[in-house]
C-alpha cells in the first residue's frame, strides 16, 4: 500500500511541474492580422494616390498584415450613388476591421455612413473636413509646407543655374495655386522659405486660378509667368488646373515644370514629362503602412487628424528620371542636406495652417518679382 501511494504521489509530482512548464512558458505575441476594405471613388491605374494607397495595402497583404478587399467604384459623376451604396453595403457587412476611403471628394458621405455605424473604424487619406466629429474616423494628412520646402530648395538652387538647359541667370520661380485657402498656401509658405534658404535675392510669381479643373488660366499664368517675369521653374500645384502650367512650359520651351502630389513625370504623355523636372509626393502606401505599424503597436487615432511629413516617408520628392539626369550634383546634396535638416527638426518649416499660421500674405508680396 505504502508503494502505491509513493508511485500515486510522484506521478502526482510529475504531472504537477509539466503543468506548471506550460502555464509560466511565455507565448509569442501575436500580431492581429486585420480585415481591410479600400474603396476607390475611381480606378486604379491613376499612377497617383490610388495606385499610392492600394500598393502601400497591397505590401501589408502580401506581408500577412492584413487582408485586403479593393472595390474600384468609378470615378465619373454618374458613379457617385455607387460610392455612398458601396460605403453603406460594406459597412453593413460588419466583415472590416478598418474601412478606407480618400480625398476630398468623400467626407460628406463618409461622415453620413461613420455615424450611422459608430463601432466601425474608417480611415480617410488627404481630407480633414470633418475631423473629430466622428470617433470612428482617422484622418491622415500630410505635411506640405515641409514637401514645399524641399521643392523650394531645389527651385531657388536650380533657378541660376545656367549650365541646366534652359534655365537663365534670373533668379525667378513661379507658383500656380488652386484657391487660395490655408492649405495651398501651405504648400507655398514652405516654397518661399525653402528657395530664399539658398537663394535669398530669389524672386517668386504666385498666381491662382481659383479651382482645380482651369488649365487654360493656369496656362495663361504660365505663359505670363515665363515672358513677362523670365520665370524658369513653375511649380503647379491646383490639382488638374496646375497642368496647364506644364502645358505653357511646353509651348514656350524655356522652363521647367514641377508636379505635386504625385509623380507627374509617369502619368504625363512623352511631351508633357520631358519638361517635368521632378514632382513633390504624398506618400499615400507609407502612411497607410505606418498606420498599421502605429496599430499594431497598441496606438490609436481614432477621432483624430494625423499629419505625417518627411520623417514619417509621409512626403517626399521623385530622385529618378528627369531629376536625377538634369539636376546637377551639388544641387542634389542641397536637396539632401535640406530633407535631413527637417528630418531632425534642426529647420523649422512655417505653417499657413491653424493658430500659428505665418502671415503669408505680407511673406507672398515680399518676393514678387
Amino acid at each position: 500500500m505504502n508503494k502505491m501511494l509513493k508511485k500515486l504521489f510522484a506521478l502526482l509530482l510529475v504531472f504537477t511541474l509539466v503543468a506548471c512548464t506550460t502555464n509560466d512558458t511565455p507565448k509569442e505575441p501575436t500580431e492581429k492580422k486585420y480585415n481591410v476594405a479600400y474603396l476607390i471613388n475611381g480606378n486604379l491605374g491613376d499612377k497617383s494616390f490610388f495606385d499610392s494607397a492600394n500598393e502601400g495595402l497591397t505590401k501589408l497583404k502580401n506581408d500577412g498584415r492584413i487582408t485586403l478587399r479593393t472595390i474600384e467604384m468609378g470615378g465619373s459623376d454618374s458613379d457617385k450613388p455607387k460610392w455612398l451604396s458601396t460605403l453603406y453595403e460594406v459597412s453593413e457587412s460588419e466583415e472590416y476591421d478598418v474601412i478606407i476611403v480618400g480625398t476630398f471628394q468623400m467626407p460628406d458621405f463618409l461622415k453620413e455612413v461613420a455615424t450611422e455605424y459608430p463601432e466601425q473604424k474608417y480611415i480617410i487619406f488627404d481630407d480633414n473636413t470633418y475631423v473629430g466629429n466622428n470617433n470612428n474616423v482617422m484622418n491622415l494628412m500630410y505635411k506640405q509646407n515641409e514637401l514645399g520646402y524641399v521643392v523650394g530648395v531645389l527651385a531657388g538652387s536650380v533657378t541660376t543655374e545656367t549650365s541646366i538647359k534652359d534655365i537663365n541667370p534670373e533668379p525667378v520661380i513661379g507658383f500656380v495655386g488652386g484657391v487660395d485657402s490655408p492649405v495651398i498656401n501651405d504648400f507655398l509658405i514652405g516654397y518661399i522659405e525653402g528657395a530664399r534658404s539658398v537663394n535669398p535675392n530669389v524672386k517668386i510669381d504666385t498666381r491662382y486660378t481659383n479651382d482645380y479643373v482651369d488649365t487654360a488660366k493656369a496656362k495663361e499664368f504660365g505663359l505670363s509667368m515665363i515672358k513677362d517675369q523670365k520665370a524658369d521653374l513653375i511649380w503647379g500645384v491646383a490639382g488638374n488646373a496646375g497642368n496647364g502650367a506644364a502645358e505653357a512650359i511646353l509651348e514656350n520651351g524655356k522652363a521647367w515644370f514641377i508636379g505635386v502630389d504625385s509623380d507627374q513625370e509617369a502619368t504625363f504623355s512623352s511631351e508633357l514629362a520631358a519638361i517635368t523636372l521632378t514632382s513633390g509626393l504624398k506618400n499615400i502606401g507609407n502612411s497607410l503602412i505606418w498606420v498599421f505599424d502605429e496599430l499594431d503597436a497598441g496606438k490609436t487615432y481614432w477621432g483624430t487628424e494625423i499629419s505625417l511629413g518627411l520623417s514619417d516617408g509621409g512626403v517626399g520628392l521623385v530622385t529618378d528620371k528627369n531629376f536625377d539626369k538634369v539636376v546637377t550634383a551639388d544641387i542634389k546634396a542641397a536637396v539632401t542636406t535640406a530633407i535631413e535638416a527637417v528630418q531632425k527638426g534642426t529647420v523649422k518649416v512655417s505653417t499657413a495652417l491653424g493658430d500659428s499660421a505665418a502671415d503669408v500674405a505680407t511673406i507672398r508680396e515680399s518676393v514678387i518679382p
